[in-house]
Formats: structure tokens, sequence, C-alpha cells
């Protein structure tokens, strides 16, 4: 297994591959939470073309895509976030492009709980570490109550850097108003 950082996906093949990856591993999540997770294939090609989006490619070794994400320092390359934000909480870190972001994390589900998720993630953090960055992150209420993915990340994390300080920076809930005859669920 190998991971390649590339700054675009050109070739037609790998394009498909790598849409076919994402969709297997995000299409279900969009049951599961509110905001959409899954991005519409157009986006998708548009992330990938991005050069300003690193992508890491995990390819097992027949050659097989079976690993990707996408991180970037260039925060306004990244979709439904605010980059204001980032720059009023960390004035210095964003002036100097210290901060990144990982846009997800996709695995073919029989990669799923593998050693390959794990280089993925700590390769996407070392990044930042080693120059003093931050790193930020999304993850909805069903990954980090049901998954505990903020868990998982955090101690992959401060087995590598066990001064990394770890905080949540923002939260958003989802109301319905029912005014429906049928009883609440």
């Amino acid at each position: 297994m190998v991971i390649k950082i590339v700054e675009q996906i050109n070739d037609d093949e790998t394009l498909e591959a790598a849409w076919e990856l994402y969709l297997g591993a995000f299409r279900e999540l969009n049951t599961m939470a509110v905001q959409r997770h899954l991005m519409y294939r157009h986006e998708f090609d548009e992330v990938m073309s991005d050069q300003r989006v690193q992508k890491h490619l995990c390819v097992d070794d027949d050659g097989t895509l079976c690993g990707l994400s996408t991180y970037t320092n260039d925060l306004t390359a990244v979709p439904l976030i605010a980059p204001e934000y980032f720059e009023r909480h960390w004035p210095e870190h964003y002036a100097a492009n210290k901060i990144w972001y990982i846009g997800f994390v996709a695995l073919h589900p029989q990669a799923q709980g593998r050693r390959m998720f794990r280089q993925m993630v700590e390769q996407l953090y070392i990044i930042a570490a080693t120059q003093g960055g931050l790193v930020g992150i999304d993850i909805c209420s069903y990954n980090d109550e049901v998954l505990n993915f903020s868990h998982i990340f955090r101690s992959m994390v401060e087995r590598l850097m066990p001064n990394m300080r770890f905080q949540r920076i923002d939260q958003q809930s989802y109301w319905l108003y029912d005014f429906s005859d049928e009883p609440a669920a």
C-alpha cells in the first residue's frame, strides 16, 4: 500500500475510480445527517481538479484505489465553511496559511478498519503538526455519537503528537417543528 499526494486528478480512469470510492463511502451518510455530506458529481470533479486542494490517494498493492482524502490550507477552497471564522479566531495562523482543513476521508468498505485509515489520517495531521499549524474537520452527529470519529481521530493524533490540544470549535443543530396529526416518532 502506498499513499500518493497529487494536486489534480486528470485522467478519466482514476477520476471514475475516485468517484465510485467516494460515492460508496458517503452515499448512506446522506440518510443519517441533515446536511448533505455527499457532493454532487460536478462538485466532486471540481474538487478533484482544484490545485488548491491536495488529494491523498491510497493505492493497494495491486494498484487499486482504496482510499482518498482531501486536504488544503487554502480555506477559500472548502465549500460550506467560513474562512473569516478562522481568520477571526486564529489570525496569526490564518495569515501564515497554517490552518488546514480535511474535506473528507473515504475508504473502500473492505479497507475500513485497516491500517490505511490510520496512515492516511496521520499523514494529514503530520503536515500541519510539523509546521505548528491547526487542522479542522467537520464530523456529523451520527459519525461522532455512533462511530466515535472525534475520539478515533484524537487517539490517533495524540499517539503521534502528545502535546496536541483538541477542542470542538462549533456545533450546529437542526430542529423540526411538526404540525401533523401523527403521533411523535
